[in-house]
């Protein structure tokens, strides 16, 4: 009786795997279902403690201020966190060029969106500090609440626990799929996806790193927009 092996390329002796995925890229896709998981039940905790409660402050009115608005002296609600999530866009545009040259074995190619992608979330992760910074500045931090509710009631410390501990973790993944771009720029500069004959761990890395993009999505509406 035959029988049947399954080995890393997702080939078995007996014929195809039905998954028909690199072991590799199949782990990633677990780990991201893991961490989807986490993000859900926290944007759910968020989402159903907000709307169980009577008042809550204006995101319009939080989230005004931007570089120089002190200087310029018009405020621009959500104008600074839109150039966010714009940055963030264009860094995921940037992961899947590299994917795609990576598909044509061009190394200079993925290098250079690589840096591209390096930088733009460098970019964001730059902005997030300047809103923390600024939020902490006007008094709000965890335990700590400056802003009324939208009807002008007293507002709990709900609101600044939530965002900084969701938009935190979230950032935390942004800078860990910088670290992990820097690794895999160091890698391919020296050759290592060209001596293996593939770039297969490009495209795992850029499957987090549209993750993380479209967690931000969700990010954005419930803290900013609604």
């Amino acid at each position: 009786m035959d029988t049947t092996v399954t080995t890393t390329t997702g080939m078995w002796k007996g014929g195809r795997s039905p998954f028909n995925v690199e072991y590799g890229k199949l782990m990633m896709w677990y780990f991201l279902m893991s961490d989807t998981f986490t993000f859900g039940a926290l944007l759910i905790a968020y989402g159903t403690t907000r709307f169980a409660t009577n008042g809550w402050p204006d995101p319009y009115i939080v989230f005004d201020k931007y570089p120089l608005s002190d200087v310029l002296g018009k405020p621009m609600p959500l104008v600074f966190v839109s150039i966010m999530t714009f940055i963030l866009i264009i860094s995921s545009v940037t992961m899947v060029l590299a994917v795609h040259e990576g598909h044509k074995m061009n190394r200079k190619g993925v290098a250079k969106y690589l840096v591209l992608t390096i930088i733009g979330g460098l970019a964001f992760l730059s902005c997030q500090a300047w809103e923390w910074t600024h939020l902490f500045h006007e008094g709000a931090w965890w335990g700590r609440n400056p802003f009324p509710n939208a009807d002008g009631t007293i507002s709990t410390t709900n609101f600044s626990n939530f965002f900084f501990t969701i938009t935190g973790f979230h950032g935390f993944h942004v800078f860990s799929g910088v670290c992990i771009n820097i690794i895999m720029l160091i890698m391919v500069l020296r050759g290592v996806f060209d001596r293996r004959g593939h770039y297969l761990m490009i495209e795992k890395a850029g499957l987090y790193w549209h993750f993380v993009d479209l967690v931000w999505v969700f990010v954005f509406t419930c803290f900013y927009l609604i």
